[in-house]
């Protein structure tokens, strides 16, 4: 079953739950701090997550928490709040609704969580999920039911083929005010009560055992299944064979996180506004729009897509476009070419950036490398153009694509998106699209074209980018709009970002005999090669023992170099520091010269240092080469 459907829960930024938000007796909960307290008369608690989410979502789970929890430890991880409203003696009564509605006050007025919960039902919490989200269905984002109640008749009545629930039934009758009589013929049990949802494009999602004797598919479930899409719904049901009630949610918790996740994130996220690039396209009749990436930006995909839309868009501009995609190349190379290869061609009115999958199958970054690249680029950006408008796509390799099904965020997209947030920067999540694009059964794999797409594919992002800028550009300009500059945040997520990135020119450097500046032969030298780098002079050297120094200001350094299967170990030292060796051969050297930026020292205190570079007598290829293109320091 496709589910299609857009909330407005924002991606994960790491931002501390402070330890005040909530009143009542703390405790812990799997590693995360608990909250008990008391609303409306009814026992309650919010389990906070180490790193809040952006637009604070939260999982509001009913009935028997802390089993089977493996779900809502994923979530938690993901920066949602779970949240529990002790009902579970009133069977979703109408009076259940009214404490859940206090408790929706509480958390979303006095917290600021999401206006938008998911919902999660484990055996009779179906009840009371359904029965509020039916009186609120605008206050819903999907609905996860687990071996869901979904007619008290069922259970614990007992009147269909199920067990029943013995004492139970009277309970729920008492709850609900009813004769016996009167709660067979009842006609708001949550099978009955669907319209509402469908109308709201509530999507939905439930996990059950084929084998439940206690809480029967057909008489659950499966109506459920039936009548939500007669009334045009989405829903999606997971079924265990041979599983009876218990036991309850999946091992692999994946499938469930990934649901949750699809329908509190939008994959076009606009924040702030794009309307300084408009005003430049539509009133001078001008712009810049530049690209950086690796190989998916400099090859002819999305980019050129993009480009013939907006002069569609605005036919009566004069547009210059620059490409600075580069193969192979990562998020620090990115900022320390940025200088060189975006913004000296001119001020640029709308910059697309794309380093998602070279973050992390070419330089396999940790956070912080891309944390550092990514925060320097768009530092560098809106420091040379303050009225620059940014977009951030994460495109997806295979191994990013398994994570995303799995219900994780891969690395690089969550700090990638974790420096748009703080900057205010829109994104194009592409690579969670084609997730869940491929787990719908809409496309393939094969079909949208891998790590490089085909066409079908760049197309998707060229939508994506489409859809944002339509909701960017939507209505008409008020006849006063005059451009105004985005607001630099003061304190970066990290202090030492490469928002100071640049080249050295290779003629700063002091080298001994065994280092030439020259372009190689590459004729002579095996292993492929990039025509881009063939007619570039190069610092070079390929004997052992060969040093050089170079003088430099700031806190990092490094080299642009291509590495090949010949590439040297470097000995590097930094002032009278300890000497570092460094490899320059990368995995992909083994048959290419292979384009890296490798870091000497990237932690230095400010100000002018004395880098010692010499060629190691060791060598983990098969050579001694070094072939620099440019130093780079921040």
């Amino acid at each position: 079953m496709v589910i299609r459907i857009s909330c407005f829960i924002l991606l994960l930024v790491a931002i501390p739950a402070a330890a005040a938000e909530f009143d009542g007796k703390k405790s812990e909960w799997n590693g995360f701090d608990r909250y008990d307290f008391t609303v409306d008369g009814r026992r309650g608690w919010v389990v906070v997550p180490q790193n809040t989410a952006e637009g604070r979502p939260w999982i509001w789970r009913a009935r028997f928490f802390g089993h089977e929890p493996q779900a809502d430890i994923a979530l938690l991880n993901e920066g949602f709040h779970l949240t529990y409203c002790d009902v579970g003696s009133l069977f979703g009564s109408p009076q259940a609704v009214e404490h859940w509605n206090a408790f929706y006050q509480v958390m979303t007025e006095q917290h600021g969580l999401a206006k938008r919960p998911a919902l999660e039902g484990m055996s009779r919490g179906g009840l009371i999920i359904y029965n509020w989200a039916a009186a609120n269905p605008d206050k819903v984002a999907c609905i996860y039911g687990d071996a869901p109640v979904c007619d008290f008749r069922s259970w614990p009545g007992g009147k269909g083929k199920g067990k029943g629930g013995g004492g139970a039934w009277q309970q729920c009758l008492d709850a609900y005010g009813l004769t016996e009589v009167d709660a067979l013929a009842y006609k708001h049990n949550p099978i009955d009560n669907l319209k509402p949802l469908a109308g709201a494009g509530v999507p939905l999602l439930h996990v059950v055992g084929d084998a439940d004797v206690v809480v029967p598919v057909e008489e659950n479930t499966a109506i459920i299944e039936k009548r939500y899409k007669e009334l045009g719904g989405l829903i999606h049901v997971i079924h265990k064979p041979g599983v009876g009630h218990h036991p309850h949610s999946l091992k692999d918790p994946g499938p469930i996180v990934a649901f949750v996740l699809k329908h509190t994130r939008p994959n076009v996220r606009l924040r702030g506004s794009l309307n300084n690039s408009r005003l430049r396209f539509e009133k001078e009749r001008r712009g810049h729009v530049a690209f950086v990436g690796g190989s998916i930006t400099e090859m002819n995909g999305y980019r050129p897509m993009v480009r013939e839309s907006l002069k569609k868009r605005f036919p009566e501009t004069d547009f210059t476009f620059t490409a600075a995609g580069i193969a192979s190349t990562c998020s620090t190379t990115g900022a320390f070419r940025l200088s060189d290869d975006v913004l000296r061609k001119g001020p640029v009115d709308l910059f697309f950036v794309e380093f998602a999958v070279n973050d992390d199958q070419d330089a396999s970054h940790a956070r912080r490398e891309c944390i550092r690249g990514m925060e320097g680029i768009v530092r560098q950006a809106r420091r040379h153009n303050p009225n620059m408008d940014i977009v951030i796509t994460h495109f997806v390799n295979l191994g990013m694509l398994a994570q995303l099904q799995a219900g994780k965020t891969p690395l690089s997209m969550r700090a990638h998106s974790d420096v748009a947030r703080h900057y205010n920067v829109s994104t194009i999540h592409l690579a969670k699209e084609v997730a869940e694009r491929i787990t719908a059964g809409e496309i393939t794999w094969q079909q949208f074209g891998g790590t490089h797409p085909k066409p079908f594919g760049n197309q998707i992002c060229a939508d994506m980018i489409d859809q944002l800028l339509d909701e960017a550009w939507g209505k008409a300009l008020a006849g006063d709009a005059k451009p105004t500059p985005h607001a630099m945040s003061k304190q970066p997520l990290d202090a030492l970002h490469y928002g100071n990135g640049r080249f050295i020119d290779l003629s700063q450097a002091t080298f001994e005999s065994g280092w030439e500046i020259k372009t190689p032969d590459w004729q002579t030298i095996p292993g492929s090669k990039r025509s881009r780098f063939t007619s570039i002079s190069m610092l070079c050297a390929e004997q052992s023992g060969a040093a050089l120094t170079l003088k430099f200001t700031g806190t990092a350094v490094g080299a642009y170099v291509v590495a090949g299967p010949d590439a040297a170990v470097l000995e590097a030292r930094v002032d009278e520091g300890v000497i570092q060796p460094v490899n320059l051969y990368h995995r992909f050297s083994k048959g290419l010269h292979y384009p890296r930026t490798v870091m000497f020292a990237t932690d230095l205190p400010a100000g002018e240092h004395v880098l010692t570079l010499r060629i190691a007598n060791d060598s983990k290829s098969n050579g001694h080469a070094a072939r620099i293109m440019k130093f780079v320091a921040n």
